[in-house]
This record gives C-alpha cells, sequence and structure tokens, in this order.
C-alpha cells in the first residue's frame, strides 16, 4: 500500500499543480477547488507515508516524480516547449529517483 499512496500523492500533486493555471491566481471557483483538494489529499498522503518511510525519501521521490510529471503535462497539455537542458534535467531527476528507489537502504524494500 504504500507505493500506491505514494502514487496516489503524486497523481494529486500534479493535478493541483496543472489546475494552478486555470485558478488564475485562485480568481476562479472550481480551478482553485482542485489545487486546494489536489494538495490537500496529496500531503494528506504524505502524511501517511512519513510514518514508515523516511520522510527525505518520501519527498524526493514525490517531488522529483512531480516535476517530470508536470513538465510533461506543460509540454502536452499548455504547450510549453522544452530545451535540451530541460529534458537532460528531467531525465537526471528520473534517474535518481530509480537510483532511491533501486538501490538505496533508506526507502525500506
Amino acid at each position: 500500500m504504500t507505493y500506491l499512496y505514494l502514487l496516489i500523492a503524486i497523481v494529486c500533486e500534479v493535478v493541483a499543480t496543472s489546475a494552478l493555471k486555470q485558478a488564475d491566481g485562485f480568481t476562479r471557483l472550481w480551478p482553485s477547488l482542485v489545487c486546494i483538494a489536489g494538495y490537500g489529499a496529496a500531503f494528506y498522503l504524505l502524511s501517511i507515508l512519513v510514518k514508515t518511510m523516511p520522510v527525505g525519501i518520501v519527498y524526493a521521490i514525490w517531488s522529483g516524480a512531480g516535476i517530470v510529471l508536470i513538465a510533461a503535462v506543460g509540454w502536452f497539455w499548455f504547450k510549453q516547449s522544452l530545451d535540451i537542458a530541460a529534458i537532460v534535467g528531467l531525465i537526471l531527476i528520473v534517474a535518481g529517483v530509480l537510483i532511491v528507489n533501486l538501490f538505496s537502504s533508506s526507502v525500506g524494500h
């Protein structure tokens, strides 16, 4: 269940962050509510996860995956371009998350 909660927390964060653009500084009701609900759910799930996993590891995985996914959403949904430096940086973030998950004894496999 740990990784399922982490996956759901990541999805909630990506949905909330994606809605930020439409929230227009929290002046539009529905996108603002999506932001609040998404971040609330993500942080609630993170609070459960840190009971069984180190907070640094949870946050590294959550934020790293969120960065990469929100960059993808920006690229596909909002038509925001990524240059080669951004793509290389995102690949390095993915590599870091994989290294932490596959090789770190801190994760608690």
